[in-house]
């Protein structure tokens, strides 16, 4: 048996979601500015200071480095935000 739903709940739901993955893709590219500023720092400087790192870590490498930790931090910290909003949401709705 179907249930009836209105078009203005599916609406309502559907900007709800929208609302919650664009705070989450703010929230994630904010944590990847601050993850590639934190690791491209060190990174440059043991490339410049470290015989080992200079020697074994072509800028390729260091581009590796740099650009995993941003991605990283930006789908983790984009996945918790939008958990956490969906989470909150539905908290909303069980109380209505």
């Amino acid at each position: 048996m179907a249930k009836n739903v209105s078009l203005a709940s599916v609406d309502q739901k559907l900007a709800m979601a929208k609302r919650c993955s664009h705070e989450g893709v703010v929230a994630g590219a904010k944590a990847a500015v601050v993850a590639t500023v934190a690791t491209a720092i060190p990174t440059l400087a043991c490339g410049k200071m470290l015989p080992w790192a200079r020697a074994n870590l072509n800028p390729t490498a260091k581009a590796l480095i740099v650009s995993t930790a941003a991605g990283m931090a930006y789908f983790i910290v984009a996945d918790k935000t939008i958990l956490a909003a969906a989470r909150q949401n539905s908290f909303k709705q069980g109380n209505n």
